[in-house]
């Protein structure tokens, strides 16, 4: 037996699409079957965003301590912004 817990395939947060649901989603135009799209022809009709002009931010990967992350997500979304903030400031007043 799985030591994982078993989950039900759907869950309140994430319920199965109805027909009405289906009905809802973006449209294709008039004869356009997803089946028979090519990924290239996918990617136009669907669109994506493009780079940035200019990055205003670097992506990069940090290691936390517990107790700082628990602070900063305790105040909600955002809070990598906020530690963002906070290390701006800590690096103003050492420059």
């Amino acid at each position: 037996m799985s030591r994982k817990a078993k989950r039900p395939p759907f869950e309140a947060e994430n319920p199965e699409w109805t027909k009405s649901d289906f009905a809802r989603a973006a449209k294709f135009p008039a004869g356009v079957r997803l089946k028979d799209l090519k990924p290239g022809e996918l990617a136009r009709m669907v669109g994506k965003r493009g780079p940035q002009k200019a990055p205003t931010k670097i992506h990069v990967s940090i290691r936390l301590s517990p107790e700082v992350l628990k602070h900063f997500k305790s105040k909600g979304p955002g809070w990598q912004s906020r530690i963002d903030d906070a290390l701006r400031r800590i690096a103003k007043k050492a420059g």
